[in-house]
């Protein structure tokens, strides 16, 4: 009896059930702004720090501008109000190693029949001046009728006046990459229905408490081929991922810009770089990290350099983190809400207004 009495543990007041630390926000989120009538997708820091963001209008007309600069927690028409007529649905953009801003264009608006007018904008941010058009239509040999043009980056390492690479998701199955030389205005497709770009059939993941599997024919969450894609610091590889996948992958930019490269010497270059999430917003860090988007977990993670994958920030409030903006210490992020549309309910706008701008300290 002494022996056994010895062995008891005494009761104790419980704390709370012990729950998973990734549903705890991580607390190095801070909302920068709020819109109450459009989702903000694409952003872009300039040069002397501007925040820039796009207002895409392909999921729903609104009546603010489509591409403006953040001031005061509020946007104003970019580079002015006379310019937006030239925006029809801007989405995914950069900055080129000479400070000018690019804008890829899906060229629909929600509920218009006429075939889509895709287009890659480059405006000089120092004079407001849209400087470069380039056409990514019918007629380009850019897309093709199930073209979703998505996200770009811009090599100045290649060609006269530098190459851009736009990803074009596809909203039935054909994604590609498609490598503009912005001297002549020339695109051409490149891996189209290769592994590496296509969604991987086999998909599923968690949203908003569903699971959910991909569906070439009647989605039900944002999926598809390659979405986001970056450039190393030095702009040698281009990094891509499926929306629908869970793989990265890259290739020698020297290459993929290359129209002598032949299909199958770029097939062989791709390199895969190894699971890391559900992915749509990349970012470069001037050592070489990559940050991702994680839609599945409300969170952005780092790829180093070596491949090592560390969580930056988790958050309830981001559902379907979308695009990045490095500046210094503090990630910009939009939030989209984009897994909510009523493309993917049968009709109901599951969204819940507002939505969300956010900063993430990494410190």
């Amino acid at each position: 009896m002494a022996l056994a009495g010895g062995l008891c543990v005494p009761l104790q007041a419980q704390a709370g059930d012990s729950v998973d630390r990734g549903s705890i926000p991580s607390g190095n989120i801070t909302v920068a702004a709020r819109f109450a009538d459009m989702q903000a997708s694409g952003i872009a820091a300039l040069p002397d720090g501007r925040i820039i963001l796009s207002f895409p209008r392909s999921a729903a007309e609104h009546k603010g501008p489509r591409l403006a600069v953040l001031s005061n927690g509020k946007p104003q028409p970019f580079p002015d109000a006379a310019t937006q007529a030239r925006f029809i649905s801007p989405l995914g953009m950069t900055v080129d190693a000479t400070g000018r801003l690019w804008v890829v264009d899906e060229g629909t608006v929600a509920g218009d029949t006429t075939p889509p007018r895709p287009a890659l904008l480059g405006i000089d941010v120092a004079s407001g001046q849209v400087v470069s058009t380039i056409a990514l239509g019918a007629g380009t040999g850019a897309t093709r009728d199930d073209s979703h043009v998505n996200d770009v980056r811009v090599d100045m390492t290649h060609g006269a006046k530098g190459t851009a690479y736009v990803s074009d998701t596809s909203i039935a199955d054909h994604p590609a990459i498609i490598v503009v030389d912005i001297a002549t205005g020339k695109a051409r497709r490149v891996l189209e229905n290769a592994p590496s770009v296509r969604a991987d059939p086999g998909f599923a993941m968690e949203l908003d408490g569903q699971m959910l599997q991909y569906n070439p024919t009647h989605p039900v969450m944002g999926q598809g081929g390659i979405d986001g894609l970056t450039l190393s610091a030095d702009s040698t590889r281009l990094y891509w991922q499926p929306l629908s996948g869970r793989r990265l992958y890259s290739a020698p930019t020297a290459l993929v810009s290359d129209p002598a490269t032949t299909p199958a010497q770029l097939g062989q270059a791709i390199r895969d770089e190894g699971e890391t999430a559900v992915v749509d917003g990349m970012a470069t860090a001037p050592d070489n990290a990559l940050y991702l988007t994680d839609i599945e977990h409300h969170a952005v993670i780092r790829r180093a350099p070596d491949g090592h994958l560390s969580m930056v920030a988790h958050d309830p409030r981001l559902i379907a983190p979308d695009s990045m903006a490095l500046v210094g210490n503090t990630l910009w992020l939009t939030v989209g809400q984009w897994v909510r549309l009523p493309v993917f309910h049968d009709g109901h706008d599951m969204e819940q207004r507002p939505w969300l701008l956010v900063k993430i300290s990494l410190h």
